[in-house]
């Protein structure tokens, strides 16, 4: 029996069919049938808006029409209570969506003059990729990744989207990304659609593509969407902006993806999380791109996000939302982030220092490329990676991470002073397993 669709969405789809074929291709089912409501609650309530009597919001107020909350709360709070306790729009405040749009082209200049959607606010990266999930992964479509991926990639795309994830080797011999390995896995598949995940800075290996590869990676993609293959590529930018070495690339790959093809969807999956070191505020943004998108086009596919968000957790954190437009208004703020990135950028420059002043490291693990993010990893030479981490636990009191096979170093987490010590510890952990 045919599934039931609602009018609205129904409108939405015939919107984007109108302004490209292959994207309303490429959404789910779930992707094709969500909207956001027009004449629900919200709308009805955003008209009452103002009115002398306003009996529509389920929020609680006090008679002179200020939210009701409890002192005890509102107390550790330097914000008013209006900015505070109310819902946020469900695809979040107008106006922290213009000023991430407007911060999205200063961090990177080759967006300007390219038409993008506005971005939609999430609950963070997890959930902006949880809603990438839900609008364009069916049971069984394929999610191509980097055998080094964020093992959350499971959860999300696979146990609760059913997609299957399907790996190819992250690196070539020569120590770049494995864009030949990236190839061979697209050629392989015999599915039209393709949902492919570029995560950089990479979590866990720490590599952002260098500059002469960024070219290569878009011929590639561009050349299968040009013979008909339909790519939704995924931008997971959670790392954005640590890039620590010459010659790599600084900007994100949504700006040479947006507009590259009408067969090829960029998604891009950011946010302040890891840029403004806020991992609890819980923020995210969703941005669109595509070959001759339309505002119509892009007003539809925001309004689906806004959709499945309602629908998932009705709305991102309003205090979250406006504490992070007050701090992008400070004029300190440039200076801070400037200082926390050095900050990490001394730890990756004394991790390089370490491992050059100990050669013999190498006789018992070998460092995977990295140049950028969080964290590094490394491969052991002979020892059991699992065995090495419970050695390390147990009589180093130290811990890292064990995943795939290799070492994950949060450097992010590591004073700069225990660098050296850390690294002691692995290499003898590794000799005594």
């Amino acid at each position: 029996m045919a599934e039931q669709m609602d009018a609205q969405a129904a409108a939405l789809n015939k919107t984007v069919e109108a302004a490209n074929p292959a994207v309303l291709a490429m959404l789910s089912r779930r992707g094709r049938r969500i909207f956001f409501p027009k004449m629900g609650i919200l709308a009805q309530g955003a008209e009452a808006r103002g009115k002398a009597i306003n009996a529509t919001i389920g929020t609680a107020l006090e008679e002179d029409g200020s939210p009701l909350c409890l002192p005890s709360i509102a107390s550790q709070m330097n914000l008013p209570k209006g900015a505070a306790f109310p819902y946020a729009p469900s695809p979040g405040l107008p106006e922290i969506r213009e000023q991430w749009g407007k911060m999205l082209l200063q961090k990177n200049p080759g967006l300007a003059g390219k038409a993008v959607s506005q971005p939609v606010v999430s609950c963070a990266l997890t959930h902006g990729l949880s809603i990438a999930a839900y609008m364009f992964c069916d049971d069984e479509d394929v999610l191509l990744t980097p055998d080094l991926y964020w093992e959350n990639y499971d959860l999300i795309f696979g146990v609760s989207f059913g997609g299957r994830i399907v790996t190819y080797p992250a690196f070539n011999p020569a120590g770049g990304f494995n864009l030949d390995g990236l190839r061979k896995a697209i050629a392989a598949r015999t599915e039209k659609k393709l949902i492919i995940s570029l995560n950089f800075p990479n979590n866990p290996a720490g590599y952002t593509l260098l500059e002469k590869e960024v070219p290569e990676l878009k011929k590639l993609l561009v050349a299968e969407a040009e013979a008909g293959r339909q790519l939704v590529v995924l931008l997971d930018d959670a790392y954005f902006g640590l890039v620590f070495e010459k010659g790599v690339y600084t900007q994100s790959m949504f700006v040479d993806l947006c507009d590259a093809h009408e067969n090829l969807l960029a998604v891009k999956l950011d946010g302040p999380t890891k840029e403004d070191y806020v991992w609890g505020f819980r923020v995210g943004f969703i941005t669109f791109g595509v070959k001759g998108g339309t505002p119509a086009l892009y007003q539809s596919l925001e309004g689906k996000c806004a959709g499945a968000i309602r629908a998932n957790i009705s709305n991102a954190s309003m205090p979250a939302q406006s504490m992070l437009l007050a701090a992008w208004k400070n004029p300190a703020y440039a200076a801070e982030k400037q200082k926390a990135y050095d900050l990490l950028k001394a730890r990756y420059e004394e991790i390089k220092r370490v491992l050059a002043a100990h050669p013999e490291y190498g006789e018992e693990f070998t460092p995977l490329p990295y140049n950028s993010g969080y964290f590094m990893c490394v491969k052991p030479t002979r020892a059991d990676p699992e065995k090495v981490r419970q050695k390390l636990l147990a009589d180093h009191s130290t811990g890292i991470i064990n995943l795939c096979g290799i070492l994950r170093v949060a450097f992010s987490a590591t004073p700069k002073a225990k660098i050296e010590t850390l690294f002691a510890n692995l290499y003898a952990a590794c000799k005594a397993v």
